[in-house]
């Protein structure tokens, strides 16, 4: 007997519930991605973000294809709202990303709403863009625990290995 049988049958559920319906999920999915697109780094709640990603990154492998390919003029026709943003995902967004395959954006987690309904928030951005980066990457200080370990067992063997008698060499006979 099966404690928890729901657990096991999906009823169809497929994604996250943002919107108001299918058709709102998708306007608000496409508003997204637009204003990604526009500004290439977007704040939003933690569950939109998480649902936009896949999104984004297909929308850019579909441009991969060129501005020639009927099938990616459809896609970027659909998914950009504005028009003139079409122009800027073929000839701005692609040639960016030209030589990596998947990955193109990155999410990170900011601080939630604190006013309004404490929502997990969260930036989402393309890589490559050209505003200065959320996470400053911290340099590997000498004042870390590892690093004072290894400083201390490097220092050790060098005493070890002055200290021990060094072997008589063979006098030739």
């Amino acid at each position: 007997m099966r404690l928890f049988p729901g657990l096991l049958i999906s009823h169809g559920r497929v994604a996250r519930r943002i919107g108001l319906g299918p058709r709102s999920r998708l306007d608000l999915l496409r508003n997204l991605l637009t204003a990604l697109v526009r500004h290439e780094r977007i704040e939003t709640t933690w569950a939109r973000a998480d649902e936009l990603r896949p999104y984004a990154d297909r929308l850019i492998d579909y441009g991969k294809c060129g501005d020639t390919d009927v099938k990616a003029m459809k896609m970027a026709d659909f998914w950009l709202t504005e028009k003139d943003l079409i122009h800027k995902l073929f000839k701005t967004l692609v040639p960016r990303f030209g030589s990596s395959h998947g990955g193109y954006t990155s999410m990170h987690q900011i601080p939630n709403r604190e006013r309004l309904d404490r929502a997990k928030m969260a930036v989402i951005e393309y890589k490559g863009n050209p505003f200065p980066p959320l996470i400053v990457r911290k340099l590997d200080s000498d004042k870390t625990l590892l690093n004072q370990l290894l400083l201390g067992y490097r220092l050790e063997k060098k005493l070890q290995v002055s200290a021990s008698p060094k072997p008589a060499s063979a006098a030739p006979l």
